[in-house]
């Protein structure tokens, strides 16, 4: 044992820098973040709390309500995207590699960019005034709508917008997954006589099985993380219908400099997102490897 260990003494070496800023940014956050959620921290002044702080979040309406936002994100945008992705990447697989390239570059192009760049672009767009969007609707006599000052579009305009962000780096990986197949599946449906949609269903959408667990996974915990377009596009608004947990976790340790409340959404949003990544797990996995 001890031979080995001074055998890869130097891989252990090359690692050993990486490892120290994962446990100083990564694991110690983590576990100071649960330490602080016990106690009525305000600032750099506290006591003992105890569970005091989980029992205040849970009976906080407006906790609550950021909580329902945050899973309407995650009920609407997860099955959209991973759908959506499908499709898309289902249509560009079959063009030709030029077509492919430009397709890959332009729906992964709003990853590259900062997201305060495409906010601002879609707050000009969104504009209940000199908005492109409802200029367009003027030139049809439809009237135009404040999209992000209504509290019945605002959280779907919000997921939309999320929608666009989302679905680029999905495609790639759907698009790289697709490419692993071996084409010998589709030529023997295609001896069988196998329509399109048979092939689709039993053929493509099983072998990639799991990149949509993947995909699902990642999606999921993306989605109770939003916080950038709620912080630069509505503010949590109008009358909280756009607040996400992060966006509250945010208000409340950096407005209201109670650390302590903060780090307690934190870690319930964390639990969350563990107990929905397990259970997709659990049902969704499959031994399919390719």
């Amino acid at each position: 044992m001890i031979k080995k260990i001074k055998k890869n003494i130097p891989g252990y070496l090359f690692v050993l820098p990486f490892l120290i800023f994962f446990i100083l940014f990564k694991i110690y956050p983590i576990f100071n973040a649960v330490y602080i959620s016990f106690f009525n921290l305000k600032y750099e002044k506290g006591d003992w709390a105890g569970i005091q702080n989980y029992i205040h979040i849970f009976k906080d309406p407006l906790f609550l309500k950021a909580l329902g936002n945050t899973f309407y994100f995650v009920v609407i945008l997860v099955p959209l995207t991973l759908i959506v992705s499908f499709i898309l990447a289902q249509l560009i697989f079959r063009r030709s590699n030029r077509l492919q390239n430009f397709f890959r570059a332009a729906f992964y192009l709003p990853i590259v960019i900062s997201g305060v760049v495409i906010s601002i672009l879609w707050l000009y767009l969104l504009h209940p005034i000199i908005g492109l969007i409802n200029y367009v609707l003027s030139i049809f006599h439809i009237p135009g709508v404040a999209w992000l000052g209504n509290t019945h579009t605002a959280l779907p305009v919000l997921a939309l917008i999320v929608l666009t962000w989302f679905i680029g780096g999905n495609i790639i990986i759907f698009l790289a997954s697709l490419g692993n197949i071996p084409v010998t599946y589709y030529e023997a449906a295609d001896l069988d006589g196998a329509s399109g949609l048979r092939k689709i269903f039993s053929i493509t959408l099983p072998l990639l099985k799991p990149t949509s667990l993947y995909i699902l996974i990642t999606t999921s915990v993306g989605t109770l993380q939003i916080f950038e377009v709620v912080r630069l596009m509505t503010g949590g608004g109008p009358a909280q219908t756009t607040t996400t947990v992060m966006y509250l976790i945010y208000n409340t340790a950096f407005f209201y400099g109670k650390f302590g409340l903060a780090s307690a959404m934190g870690v319930v949003l964390a639990i969350i997102a563990v107990i929905i990544a397990v259970l997709q797990f659990k049902f969704l996995s499959t031994d399919v490897e390719y």
